[in-house]
C-alpha cells in the first residue's frame, strides 16, 4: 500500500517530488499515487481509463533516457527493473495533476490536489522572484569577463610608472676620474 501523507503536509515538502523533464515541471505517477493513497497500478489504471483527459501536454510516459537522467538527478543507482518498474512511469504536468482531481473523486484526492497545486504555485513564485536575481548574477558574470583585461591594463600602467620612477631616481652618470699619474 502507498505511503499516506499527513493532512498537514505543506506544499514545500511536496516540492521535492516535482522534477523538470522536457522543460516542464512534472510529478511522477508513483509519487502522486502515494500522495493520493492508492497503489501505482490502480492509479495508472484510472489514468488509462480516462486517457482523453490527459493529452501529451498534461501527461506523458518517460523515455528510457529520461528515466536514466531522472535516476541520476535523484541519485538512485538502481536500474528501472530493480526499482520495481516494469513500464516507464507517467509524468504529470501541473495541468495533468489538476485533471487528476476529476478522475480520482475522493475527498482525499481533492485535498491532495489542492496541496499539489499550492506546491506548483510556490515553485513558480520562487522562480519568478529569482529571475531578477539571476539577471543580476548574469550581469555580474559578464562584467567579470571584462575584469581580467582591465586588471592587465592596470598592471601594465603600474609597471610602466614604476619603471619611470626608478629611472628618475637613478643618479646621473658622473664622469669618472682617472686614477694614476699623468705623464
Amino acid at each position: 500500500m502507498a505511503k499516506k501523507p499527513s493532512s498537514t503536509t505543506p506544499a514545500r515538502q511536496l516540492e521535492r517530488h516535482i522534477h523538470t523533464i522536457r522543460g516542464q515541471r512534472v510529478m511522477l505517477d508513483a509519487d502522486l499515487a502515494a500522495l493520493y493513497g492508492v497503489e501505482t497500478k490502480v492509479f495508472n489504471q484510472a489514468v488509462r481509463r480516462n486517457a482523453a483527459r490527459f493529452p501529451d501536454d498534461f501527461a506523458f510516459i518517460l523515455t528510457h533516457q529520461e528515466l536514466a537522467n531522472l535516476r541520476s538527478q535523484i541519485v538512485t543507482s538502481n536500474p528501472a527493473a530493480k526499482m520495481g518498474l516494469r513500464r516507464a512511469p507517467y509524468a504529470f504536468t501541473q495541468e495533468g495533476v489538476a485533471m487528476l482531481s476529476a478522475v480520482l473523486r475522493s475527498a482525499r484526492a481533492v485535498q491532495t490536489s489542492i496541496l499539489i497545486m499550492r506546491a506548483f504555485t510556490h515553485m513558480r513564485e520562487l522562480i519568478t522572484t529569482h529571475k531578477d536575481l539571476a539577471a543580476r548574477i548574469d550581469k555580474l558574470e559578464q562584467g567579470h569577463d571584462r575584469a581580467p583585461s582591465v586588471i592587465e591594463v592596470l598592471v601594465e600602467d603600474i609597471d610602466r610608472l614604476a619603471h619611470e620612477v626608478k629611472r628618475m631616481k637613478a643618479l646621473p652618470d658622473s664622469p669618472r676620474r682617472k686614477i694614476g699619474f699623468d705623464l
